[in-house]
Order: structure tokens, then C-alpha cells, then sequence
């Protein structure tokens, strides 16, 4: 009874009702796992119950690697690349009929601003899929006329041909967006998916599976499955020998594993990983601009972003009047109202918070000077069981400090003064990620040199977290494996046959 009253409770003040039972996707029905177990999903905004999510069983992974399998050769298989575009368009037109609900289903399970998902998260969710089917339309292909010792030739052409079946494992931290990203391309190249969701963020992987429904979307081409990561969902999914390719974003550490399983029948990868990715602040600067292009990157979605900067070198003569904006910025950020523009969500769960809190303390013990932050939040008491936190700002720390070496992925960053380019590019150099860099400067020259100097997959220079979708997207070092994005995702998601013909 008390769940009961606890889940009407969160599902009035959400605005929009929200599904209370999170189910598996699989051939295209919607099913509870096969054991019965279920697990609650947590609202981090206020720490209560909204919903229960059904997890999946090793068997059900299995039925749902073998629908995808059967799709491959069913209806899904058997489209023209016209007909599987239009099918592709239609679910990318549903997300946006439906965006309310897609928006009301994300904050729930994120609880991050709505004005964050409903500008981002969302309407990436549609343009992923819109974007990728134009891709596949106008893909060019290679040919080659091949001279012969007889001196009748040869043709050589290439085919691209699906993968297959795609595992689609992704995070928290913007899971619609994050999971179109994969799932469109998949499609669109004509693959089959299973995916599995964080267990902290399952209702949007569930609610597209109501799209792909009502688009008509073949049996077995979309699943979704529930559950944990070690001996759960994730590890009977990524360990599959019905899995032709699996593509994840998330740690580092949960990469190398899956890169372990992967390794066994050499099946093909795709990885986004961490990053510590750093901001360069040149003298030169638009400091307004900086300011502002710096603090978003460090506390949008309350610094839980894979792109966010967590280190931050400011040329030593602009260094005091930049720390003091930004902690202003900071400091302008409030709790507790998901619709004030200057809100700042919660952390996912309160056992990430209290990993970002113990790097708190440790920013202190390695010897930080603290300049905003720290700590917990003072919130209205109705929203006090949710999982809030300070956005925090370091100076005084060494360049070898953990703080300065780990991903942290909370709203905090730790700046340090450089004197010279060099020395600014060796320290953003200086880490064993590859992600992204930031760079602040109103030279040309300079903003050219630094940039290609930068060890990362995407480096910004005057901005943050502008994207073009069409462009290479991916990490370097412990970052992660390949490009995806356009013309580069096709490479993963399909097979490419060479075909010579003797004339």
C-alpha cells in the first residue's frame, strides 16, 4: 500500500503519467522476464519509487538474440534499402509525435531539466534516426576497372551488407540520445538489435519499442532487455554467440570487459568510453564567452556527461578574474525545481553520489584550495531523499593529483594556471584518455596549431558540445575504439564485400 501511494504520488507531480511496469521488448511484444524478478526504478529527484522494471533472464536474451536472428532473414531482410529509409523516417516522425512523452519518461529516470531534454535529448532521439536513413540513401560505392594480362580487364565494385545482429548496450547519462545514436545506424544499415539499457535509465528503451509498433516494424528487428551488467542482461547479451557486433558507450572498466567477452568468436566492437577531457583558456579570450562555454561544459546534466570538462589551464595572467566567474556561474546553479532555468538535476543514483563525494575529500586531503561547492545542497524538504550535490571548483592541486587524473563525471573541475602553448598543450596531453578538448582563443593561428596538437577524437575551439552529426565521433587511448557518425558508422555497422568480375 505504501508503494502504491508512493507511485501515484511521483507520477502526479511528473505531469504526464508514466508507465509503473518497465517491461522486456522481445519479437516484438512486450513481455516480464521469465523468472518474475523485477527491480525498482528510482526517480534520482526525489529518491522514490516510480515504477517497477522487469529483468531478463538469460533465456530471455537468448529469445531475443534468436528473434533478431530470424528477422535478418524475414520481412526486415528482404526490404529495399527505399523501403527499409521510409520505415527508418516513419520512427524518427512517432519520436517527435510523441516527444511528451519520451520527455516526461527521460526527467523521470534522469531527473535532469527539462528544458536539457527537451531540447537535446529528444529531438537527438528523432534526428538520429532522420539523419542516418538520408546516409543510407545517398551512400556512394567505390568501383575499379582492373586492367588484365589478356587485355579484356575486370570490374571491381563494393557491396555494403548488414552485420547482422547488433548488441546495443547504453548509459545513463542521456539514454535516448545515446541510444538512437546506435540503434538508428544499426537500422538503417539494414541490421537487426538487441539492446540493453542502463538499469538506472529503462523507460525510454521501452517506449521506443511502442513506436517501433506503431510504425509496423518487423518482429525481432527492435528488443530490449532489462537487467544488471556482471552475470546479468548485460554479460548473457555481450557474451552471445548469436551477437555479430556489440556497440557500447559507458567506463572504461565495463569496456575492457566487454572487449574480453567480445574477443571470444572475434566479434566486432564499437566503444565510447571515459574521458578527462580538458579546457584551454588562452589571455586572448572572449572571457564572457569562455565563462560560459566553460561552465557548461563542466555542469551540464550536473557534470555526468562523457564530453564534460573536469580540467580546466587558464593562462596565468587572465587565471584569478576567470576562477572568480566561473564559481559565479556555479554558484547561480539551484536544486529542487526541474523547471527554473538555472536548475541543476541530481546525480543518478546515491551510490554514484557517494563516489563523487569521496572525491570531494579527496580533492581536499591532495592539498585543493576550495572555491565553491563541496558538499550537499540545502533543498525544499519534499525533494530532500534525492541524490543532490554542489557543483565544485579546485585550484591548488597538482597536476598528478587523482582528482586531476580520474574520471570523476560530477559537476566539478579543478584549474590550473599555464605560462606558455607548450606547456598548456602538454598539460591537456598529459592523460591516458582521448575524448575531447576544449579551446578558448581569438587567434586563428593559435587556435589551428592547438587544436591539431590535441591528442582526443573532437577538439571545440570557442565552443562546447556543438555537433554535426555527419562528422567522426569517438576517442583516442583509453577513450575508446572507433568512429562512429555519418559515413564513418557505416563501417561498423556493415560488412563491406569487394565483387571482381572478369569482363
Amino acid at each position: 500500500m505504501e508503494q502504491a501511494r508512493r507511485l501515484e504520488a511521483t507520477d502526479a507531480a511528473g505531469g504526464l503519467e508514466i508507465a509503473r511496469h518497465i517491461l522486456n521488448y522481445i519479437d516484438g511484444r512486450f513481455e516480464k522476464g521469465s523468472a518474475g524478478a523485477t527491480f525498482a526504478n528510482i526517480d534520482p529527484a526525489s529518491g522514490l519509487e516510480t515504477g517497477r522494471v522487469h529483468e531478463a533472464t538469460r533465456a530471455d536474451v537468448d529469445r531475443a538474440v534468436g528473434a533478431a536472428r530470424r528477422a535478418l532473414t524475414g520481412p526486415w531482410g528482404k526490404m529495399t534499402t527505399a523501403e527499409r529509409v521510409r520505415l527508418i523516417a516513419a520512427v524518427a516522425d512517432e519520436i517527435e509525435r510523441r516527444a511528451e512523452d519520451f520527455l516526461a519518461a527521460e526527467v523521470a529516470d534522469t531527473g535532469k531539466p527539462r528544458h536539457v531534454a527537451s531540447h537535446i535529448d529528444i529531438p537527438r532521439g528523432a534526428s538520429n534516426f532522420r539523419m542516418f536513413a538520408d546516409v543510407v540513401s545517398t551512400l556512394p560505392t567505390e568501383t575499379f576497372s582492373t586492367p588484365t594480362p589478356d587485355g579484356a580487364g575486370a570490374l571491381n565494385y563494393s557491396v555494403r551488407k548488414p552485420k547482422g545482429v547488433v548488441a546495443v548496450v547504453c548509459p545513463w547519462n542521456f539514454p535516448l540520445l545515446l541510444m538512437t545514436w546506435k540503434v538508428g545506424p544499426a537500422l538503417a544499415c539494414g541490421n537487426t538489435v538487441v539492446v540493453k539499457p542502463s538499469e538506472e535509465t529503462p523507460r525510454t528503451a521501452a517506449l521506443l519499442g511502442e513506436v517501433m509498433d506503431a510504425v509496423g516494424m518487423p518482429a525481432g528487428v527492435y528488443n530490449v532487455v532489462h537487467g544488471f551488467g556482471p552475470d546479468a542482461a548485460g554479460e548473457f547479451l555481450t557474451s552471445h554467440p548469436g551477437v555479430d557486433a556489440i556497440t557500447f558507450t559507458g567506463e572504461t572498466g565495463t569496456g575492457e570487459a566487454i572487449m574480453k567477452q567480445a574477443a571470444v568468436g572475434v566479434r566486432d566492437i564499437s566503444f565510447e568510453l571515459g574521458g578527462k577531457n580538458p579546457a584551454v583558456i588562452f589571455a586572448d579570450a572572449d572571457l564572457d564567452k569562455a565563462v560560459e562555454g566553460v561552465s557548461r561544459a563542466a555542469f551540464l546534466n550536473t557534470g555526468q556527461v562523457c564530453l564534460g570538462t573536469e580540467r580546466i589551464y587558464v593562462e596565468r595572467s587572465i587565471f584569478e578574474p576567470f576562477v572568480a566567474r566561473l564559481a559565479a556561474a556555479a554558484q547561480a546553479l539551484r536544486p529542487g525545481d526541474v523547471n527554473d532555468p538555472q536548475y541543476v538535476g541530481p546525480l543518478i543514483s546515491e551510490e554514484h553520489r557517494q563516489k563523487v563525494l569521496g572525491y570531494y575529500e579527496r580533492a581536499l586531503a591532495e592539498g585543493a584550495t576550495l572555491i565553491t561547492g563541496g558538499g550537499i545542497p540545502q533543498v525544499d524538504p519534499a525533494a530532500s531523499g534525492g541524490f543532490w550535490i554542489e557543483p565544485t571548483i579546485w585550484t591548488g592541486l597538482p597536476h598528478d593529483a587523482a582528482v586531476m587524473r580520474e574520471e570523476i563525471f560530477g559537476p566539478c573541475c579543478g584549474v590550473i594556471p599555464f605560462d606558455s602553448e607548450d606547456e598548456a598543450v602538454a598539460l591537456a596531453n598529459d592523460t591516458s584518455y582521448g575524448l575531447c578538448a576544449t579551446i578558448w582563443t581569438q587567434n586563428l593561428s593559435r587556435a589551428h596549431r592547438v587544436a591539431a596538437a590535441m591528442s582526443v577524437g573532437i577538439c571545440w575551439v570557442n565552443c562546447w558540445f556543438l555537433r554535426d552529426l555527419r562528422t567522426a565521433f569517438g576517442g583516442a587511448g583509453q577513450s575508446g575504439i572507433g568512429r562512429e557518425g555519418g559515413q564513418h558508422s557505416l563501417e561498423f555497422y556493415t560488412e563491406l564485400e569487394n565483387i571482381c568480375v572478369k569482363v
